[in-house]
């Protein structure tokens, strides 16, 4: 009568003792506080001296002892037995099922390391803990005396086993999210490191530019005014609106941490205004006006439409306007629904650009090649004055992010 409920309380303790470890596992993140844990509470439900967790190492085939309860020093850590049926650990690894030695003195077919020996060990019981991809090693239980373990004890084990495969499975998926963490932390670090360094470096290159234009702005301007020939001081003047439009598109894109883009209207009306400044006509002679949507264009963009523009109103102020009178009128459209081009206009209200000669269309040719670099086209009208036409296009707000 004693013994039925002997074995029920057994059982009901080695039950309390699985729930216990579970939810210890869950909770801790030290895979070898874990293993340490599985081998004490193993050897205290079974009531046995000795327990172990042995650890398979592809590389040597073998089973290292990576955790263990009341083992004398030397043993955790330090002892490997062969991942093959010549030891105990070993035959329930290969044949992935539970290997019980009730008494190990009568088991010839082992080849035992020393410390079964040094620690008495009489029988044992292995199962195998499972893993994703392959096997993680072997949970053994160690007795000093003869045992006959029932099926009982084998599926306490197995179902121990489990838990402790689930539990080497988190911790080895929190090891790999912790890795990844630190290497992204490490990465952002380093992009941040790498975005300080670029921009200093911008900045040195965006102050020696500026400077660099500015030192030839003043020098051409000098020599324009030491030139006597007046063919030679428009061919001068014409590299200085060059120049100075450069610059400016320095100022409003390096000047803002290197942006890659940006508006084109508020470039156009600034560069206007500079160049309305530096050109030869008295003062409200010549007027000039300037008219544009918000278009945001990338740094090529905005250079090759800035010399067009220069250009063309280079050409008007210098040959539109005989007596010295007249209107230029600069306009941009950004594209519309049913087209990427936008549209750029430059009228000026001058005899008409058929009565200029040849040797005066300086720069005209350079406004259509770079048009057509920038995949547009040019058109000119003479009828009351002269209208160019600059057609080019606009990529979507999302390809210049």
């Amino acid at each position: 009568m004693d013994e039925p409920k002997t074995t029920v309380t057994k059982l009901l303790r080695q039950q309390a003792a699985l729930a216990s470890f579970g939810s210890f596992a869950l909770r801790q993140g030290d895979l070898m506080a874990v293993l340490s844990e599985a081998a004490r509470v193993c050897a205290e439900s079974m009531d046995v001296p000795f327990s172990k967790v042995c650890r398979y190492r592809p590389e040597e085939n073998d089973l290292l002892v990576e955790a263990g309860y009341g083992w004398k020093p030397g043993v955790v850590g330090n002892v490997v037995s062969r991942a093959d049926a010549s030891s105990p650990q070993g035959r329930a690894f290969s044949t992935g099922q539970p290997a019980v030695s009730r008494d190990l003195r009568k088991d010839s077919e082992f080849v035992l390391p020393a410390f079964y020996a040094e620690h008495g060990v009489v029988s044992t019981v292995d199962v195998i803990i499972k893993g994703t991809d392959e096997p993680y090693g072997v949970l053994e239980i160690d007795n000093d005396r003869r045992c006959d373990y029932d099926q009982h004890d084998i599926d306490f084990l197995t179902g121990f086993a489990n838990v402790l495969a689930e539990a080497v499975a988190t911790s080895t998926r929190t090891a790999t999210l912790r890795s990844t963490i630190a290497q992204m932390a490490t990465a952002v670090e380093e992009k941040d490191r790498l975005l300080d360094q670029k921009k200093m470096l911008a900045e040195e290159l965006q102050h020696r530019v500026r400077n660099n234009l500015q030192l030839i702005y003043g020098m051409l301007d000098k020599q324009v005014n030491d030139t006597p020939d007046l063919d030679g001081r428009r061919g001068l003047k014409a590299i200085v609106r060059r120049v100075s439009t450069l610059a400016q598109v320095y100022d409003h894109l390096l000047g803002r941490e290197m942006s890659r883009t940006t508006d084109f209207g508020g470039y156009l009306k600034s560069l206007c205004a500079n160049l309305a400044e530096i050109q030869d006509s008295p003062s409200g002679a010549v007027t000039l006006t300037c008219a544009s949507d918000t278009i945001f264009l990338d740094l090529n963009s905005v250079t090759a439409l800035g010399l067009i523009v220069t250009e063309l109103l280079a050409n008007s102020f210098d040959h539109a306007f005989p007596d010295g009178v007249g209107k230029i009128a600069v306009a941009v459209r950004g594209a519309s629904d049913h087209s990427d081009m936008a549209t750029m206009t430059v009228r000026d209200d001058g005899p008409g650009f058929t009565m200029r000669t040849e040797s005066k269309r300086h720069g005209l040719g350079l406004v259509r090649r770079l048009a057509e670099q920038l995949g547009g086209t040019t058109e000119v009208e003479n009828n009351h004055g002269t209208l160019w036409t600059i057609r080019f296009p606009v990529l979507p707000a999302g390809a210049l992010a």
